[in-house]
């Protein structure tokens, strides 16, 4: 039972990581230009 629970809160953790991430790249964000893909020169799209 335990790692039923543990596995579905790290489940939820990943997917909520992942959503963020995709939102994020959406507003032009990026983790490979330092947050802020307007001054990367398009190399993060």
């Amino acid at each position: 039972m335990g790692t039923w629970i543990v596995g579905t809160v790290l489940a939820i953790a990943v997917g909520l990581a992942i959503r963020t991430m995709v939102r994020d790249k959406k507003r032009g964000k990026s983790i490979q230009c330092g947050g802020d893909c307007s001054r990367c020169g398009r190399g993060c799209h």
